[in-house]
């Protein structure tokens, strides 16, 4: 990966924040986007694929040299569909799951290699039963008493954003070349609503791609709009039940119809901190030595060490 992206990411945290204590970061959207990133011809002596976990030491190490933290903590996906979100919405990724969106074979092998790796290299992997790794890192970053940095693909995490809670997202894209440090003025700037609206808006819009219905005929713009006027979405269904105005009677029979669903729906999206602690997790060099002749990653330890 090339510098300009440790100078990039640097940059914008530098300019708001001279130190962060904690850097909470979603591992499944790096290892995923590393097992997409490398190619896939990339195996280990035994024959293995291995391009994830070259690409997963390499982003993190892009990532630490960036923002320089005093912790890293890998935020684990224990439940990537939990059973209690189904039960609120049952079109809760319910495509993804019909199309077998599990992890790729290819990649399933690699992941418990990555946790393994990231407790050589001390960092503490961290994961709640039934839970996301979203919910992980709101529980860890609601905890913290300094500045926090979480990294995620996942914009559900637009949530933790908080300036005076000193708490920024790093948004990865398709990957870290395409990253986006989200400050409370760019999520407005972007979503048209503040991060504690965002869950709101996000259940009001809807999101095909996690099964989330959104109210009918409403898209991003008509749902900032119902929210900057009535605060959150239950101001939005009170001004509904009386067609307040910029709702219209059409869009308010729409909201009071589909309410049910809109309240469940924002259970869902809505993080929910899990009950968890970072463990105590000292850095093993032979451990780590020992995995990277096993699992073929010598060099990105060397750069990780370096």
């Amino acid at each position: 990966m090339p510098k300009p992206y440790v100078s990039a990411i640097a940059e914008q945290f530098g300019n708001w924040q001279n130190h962060i204590m904690l850097m909470l970061v979603d591992a499944a959207t790096l290892y995923y986007r590393a097992f997409h990133a490398v190619p896939a011809s990339l195996v280990d002596a035994a024959g293995r694929p291995n391009n994830a976990i070259r690409g997963f030491v390499d982003g993190l190490r892009i990532l630490r040299d960036a923002v320089r933290p005093d912790t890293i903590v890998a935020c684990w996906d224990e439940d990537w569909r939990p059973q209690w979100r189904v039960d609120l919405l049952p079109s809760y990724k319910a495509q993804r799951a019909a199309q077998g969106d599990e992890t790729p074979e290819a990649l399933a092998p690699q992941v418990p290699v990555i946790a393994d790796i990231c407790r050589a290299l001390g960092i503490p992997v961290v994961g709640a039963p039934a839970m996301e790794a979203d919910d992980v890192a709101a529980a860890l970053a609601f905890e913290a008493r300094e500045a926090v940095a979480v990294v995620s693909g996942d914009r559900d995490l637009t949530q933790l954003v908080d300036d005076a809670a000193g708490r920024r997202l790093l948004y990865l894209g398709t990957g870290i070349g395409k990253h986006t440090v989200y400050d409370e003025a760019l999520v407005r700037a972007t979503y048209g609503v503040g991060p504690q609206q965002y869950a709101d808006l996000a259940c009001l819009r809807g999101d095909p791609s996690d099964g989330i219905p959104g109210a009918t005929g409403i898209g991003a713009k008509t749902a900032a709009l119902y929210l900057n006027v009535f605060g959150d979405l239950e101001g939005v269904l009170a001004a509904a039940a009386h067609a307040t105005p910029p709702i219209s009677k059409a869009k308010a029979e729409v909201l009071l119809g589909q309410s049910e669903v809109l309240r469940a729906t924002q259970q869902v999206v809505t993080l929910r901190p899990a009950s968890v602690s970072i463990p105590s997790t000292p850095a093993q060099p032979d451990t780590a030595a020992a995995l990277a002749a096993e699992f073929g990653w010598q060099s990105a330890l060397q750069r990780w060490q370096a």
